[in-house]
């Protein structure tokens, strides 16, 4: 690391700390040369994640963006305080895992419809009639009946949702 006052290459680490939960190293170094403290970070880079809309356009992937639409889908629903963030975050390592550099946003969708059908049923529909953008009253009424055929089929348990 070079010092930011000489820019002498030679320097010393005289402290180190975790930061973020060992997500970051904060580091305190001195200059060799001239004796200048400075503070240095190191942070592990994360592969970029870049997400194909519809269209063919490019962006990279937002956590928070995703975390912001499932919340909407989520407003006034008895779920967890936190549910959209960390459906967010298991949709992100799950694609993270997959190992593509590239991901078409319809995947993200499906994800995200997923973690909401889980989580709870009337989130569910108002993500799906949004994202699959229904064109009648009968395709809704088809999501919603499967959505029914599939509670009975799983029993008394499932019914709280």
């Amino acid at each position: 690391m070079r010092c930011p006052s000489c820019g002498e290459r030679d320097t010393r680490v005289i402290d180190s700390r975790d930061l973020d939960e060992g997500g970051t190293i904060r580091r305190r170094r001195e200059c060799a040369r001239c004796g200048i403290r400075f503070t240095t970070y190191e942070r592990a880079e994360v592969a970029r994640l870049v997400v194909v809309k519809r269209d063919g356009s490019r962006e990279d992937f937002d956590r928070e963006k995703l975390a912001a639409g499932l919340q909407k889908a989520l407003t006034r629903r008895p779920v967890p305080e936190r549910a959209a963030e960390m459906a967010a975050e298991s949709i992100e390592a799950e694609l993270r895992t997959a190992g593509l550099a590239e991901v078409p946003s319809g995947r993200i969708g499906e994800l995200a419809m997923d973690r909401l059908r889980q989580l709870d049923q009337i989130a569910y529909i108002r993500f799906a009639s949004v994202y699959q953008s229904y064109e009648d009253i009968e395709q809704l009424k088809r999501e919603v009946d499967g959505l029914l055929s599939a509670r009975s089929v799983a029993g008394p348990a499932a019914k709280g949702s």
